[in-house]
C-alpha cells in the first residue's frame, strides 16, 4: 500500500525535514517521536553501566542555536501530514523544553495534556539535583475530534515507567520502553490506523506499532540506526510485551 512515494509497514533512511514534504497532507493517524534533545548527547558515554563498544556510533545531534529553527520545521510539517482526528506525542526533555512547547504553538497544534514520564534513576549530579524524567508533549489539530481510547479508567499524566535497556547485544544509544510506546498507541489509536515516527532510532515505534497490529512509518538519517531498525522488524521479538 503507497502513500504518496513511501510504502506503508516500511522505513526509509533520509533526512526527515527532507523526506516528511513528500508525505500527503492529513494522511498520518498517529505521530510518536523522541527527536535529538540539542543537549550535546554523547552516545559512547559510561552511564546506566552502558558498555559503551557495543553502542553503535553516528548519533546525529541538533546544535543549540539551530534548535527552534530545526523543531519548528518538522513540527510544521507534523501538522501538515497529521489527520484532523489525529494527534502526536513528542518526547523532550527539559533544557530546550521551550523551543519544542513555542514550535508547537507557532505550527498551530493544540496541547490537550502535558505528561511527566517519571524513570528509575537519572545521571549522577553534584551541585543540582538529578533529573530523573522526561516530558511527553500531547498535541492534536483538532481538540473535539481527535482519537482517545479510554484504557485506564482513570489515566493520569504522570507515568512511572522504568527505562529499558538492551542487554548483551549491539544497541543504540537510546530507547523507549515498550510499555510506554504500547500505552500511548493503546490510548491514541485503532488497529489499521497509520503510526509515524521521523526520528525513528532504534525502531521501537514500528517495531511496536507492527505488533499491535498498526500500519507504521518511520524515517531514520543515521544509516547505522536504520539497518539496526529494518533488522528489529524483519526479525520481530517473540516475547515483545513480556520484556519489563
Amino acid at each position: 500500500m503507497k502513500l504518496g512515494k513511501f510504502e506503508i509497514d516500511n522505513i526509509y533512511c533520509g533526512d526527515s525535514l527532507i523526506l516528511m514534504k513528500d508525505i500527503p497532507s492529513d494522511s498520518i493517524d498517529l505521530i510518536i517521536t523522541d527527536p535529538p534533545f540539542a543537549i550535546d548527547f554523547k552516545a559512547k558515554r559510561n552511564n546506566y553501566n552502558r558498555d559503551s563498544e557495543r553502542v553503535l556510533e553516528g548519533y546525529n545531534e541538533i546544535p543549540k542555536e539551530k534548535y527552534y529553527e530545526f523543531s519548528l520545521a518538522w513540527i510544521s510539517q507534523a501538522y501538515r501530514i497529521l489527520k484532523p482526528t489525529g494527534s502526536m506525542f513528542v518526547f523532550s526533555g527539559w533544557t530546550n523544553l521551550k523551543d519544542i512547547l513555542n514550535a508547537i504553538d507557532e505550527a498551530k497544534f493544540i496541547t490537550i495534556n502535558h505528561i511527566i514520564w517519571k524513570y528509575q534513576f537519572g545521571v549522577f549530579t553534584q551541585r543540582k539535583f538529578v533529573t530523573s524524567h522526561y516530558h511527553i508533549l500531547f498535541v492534536v489539530k483538532d481538540e473535539k475530534s481527535y482519537k482517545f481510547n479510554k484504557i485506564e479508567h482513570y489515566p493520569e499524566d504522570v507515568w512511572i515507567i522504568n527505562r529499558e535497556y538492551w542487554t548483551g547485544k549491539i544497541k543504540t544509544p537510546t530507547k523507549l520502553p515498550t510499555a510506554i510506546v504500547k500505552k500511548i498507541i493503546l490510548y491514541a489509536s485503532d488497529e489499521g490506523d497509520l503510526v509515524f515516527d521521523p526520528f525513528l532510532g532504534s525502531g521501537q515505534v514500528a517495531v511496536v506499532a507492527k505488533a499491535l497490529n498498526r500500519h507504521y512509518l518511520g524515517f531514520e538519517i543515521v544509516p547505522e540506526y536504520y539497518e539496526f531498525a529494518l533488522k528489529r522488524l524483519k526479525n520481530m521479538e517473540i516475547n515483545l510485551f513480556n520484556t519489563r
